[in-house]
């Protein structure tokens, strides 16, 4: 069982490209499939071609019953459908026991996004006077003006700017490269980030062995990583009194949001996000279409009659 989804990650990782992030996800979704099964059947030391759709409910009901999220037990059955598609390609398996599987129904959640004046407040929160203040204002500027996610952020090396022109190469979800742009703030913060940060390296250089190429370094003068970012944006909410449901990747959200409030069209949005797919991002018309009609109850007098009635 171990070998086969080892042989499964290899391929992903080797054949499909897919990130490091990706398949450390499907590894954590399939040991955790492979623990349930030896702990509720010990004595049957399954292979993967004696797996029935049988075991395989027993596994989603098992995760209800230990209260996991819609989100997460879908994850956790998608991960189990492709694995075993795998396994039928590769002639492991003769059927897939997966295929009547079938996710629990999700909430319809729309994403959290902050306003133009709530995101001004928090890119103004850093401290301006000391480097690592301007490496976060950098930072913020650019999640925001180029709806990068926290990962990419991370990620930028020196050699995917191109200051000149104003943009950078973005290398997003399945390795594949996007070109992002980054607006006056952002230029203005990244420049200012980018002196500092020769100052930084200046100091610390003896720290790190070697110039780094990352974009974002951290007190070591090495790259900064998601976690962090995660923690400083935490700080700076805190400091600046907005909603701690924030993260970075609501930065992104609010990112689409304003460029489809402020008329931009939604398949070039797609493209700003690097979204295969338009349905992805058709999520943020719903927030725009809710926020009209919220506007047009509240301001039209027989907005509410006509909808009773």
């Amino acid at each position: 069982m171990d070998e086969a989804v080892a042989e499964f990650l290899r391929s992903l990782a080797l054949e499909k490209n897919a990130s490091e992030l990706t398949v450390k996800s499907y590894r954590e979704d399939l040991l955790q499939v492979i623990g349930f099964f030896a702990e509720r059947y010990p004595g049957q030391r399954l292979t993967p071609d004696q797996v029935t759709s049988r075991h395989l409910r027993a596994f989603t009901v098992w995760l209800h019953e230990q209260e996991y999220a819609k989100t997460t037990i879908a994850r956790r059955i998608a991960a189990v459908r492709t694995w075993f598609k795998f396994l039928c390609r590769q002639g492991s398996v003769s059927a897939n026991p997966a295929e009547g599987l079938r996710a629990p129904r999700q909430d319809k959640k729309l994403p959290h996004f902050l306003s133009v004046k709530a995101l001004e407040q928090l890119l103004q929160a850093p401290p301006a006077d000391n480097p690592f203040g301007l490496r976060d204002r950098a930072m913020l500027e650019i999640l925001y003006s180029a709806g990068l996610r926290v990962s990419e952020l991370t990620g930028l090396n020196l050699a995917d700017l191109d200051l000149d022109a104003g943009v950078a190469t973005i290398r997003g979800k399945g390795k594949k490269e996007r070109i992002a742009f980054l607006g006056s703030a952002a230029l203005k913060a990244l420049n200012t980030w980018l002196r500092a940060r020769d100052v930084v390296l200046a100091e610390r250089i003896g720290i790190a062995g070697k110039t780094p190429d990352a974009v974002f370094l951290n007190k070591n003068a090495t790259r900064l990583t998601s976690r962090s970012v995660g923690r400083l944006l935490e700080k700076y909410l805190a400091q600046a009194g907005l909603d701690p449901r924030t993260s970075p990747h609501t930065l992104r959200h609010s990112f689409a949001t304003h460029l489809l409030d402020n008329g931009a069209d939604i398949r070039s949005v797609q493209e700003l996000l690097g979204h295969s797919s338009l349905a992805t991002t058709q999520v943020y018309t719903h927030v725009t279409t809710q926020r009209l009609k919220d506007s047009y109850d509240k301001a039209h007098p027989r907005a509410k009659k006509a909808r009773s009635g």
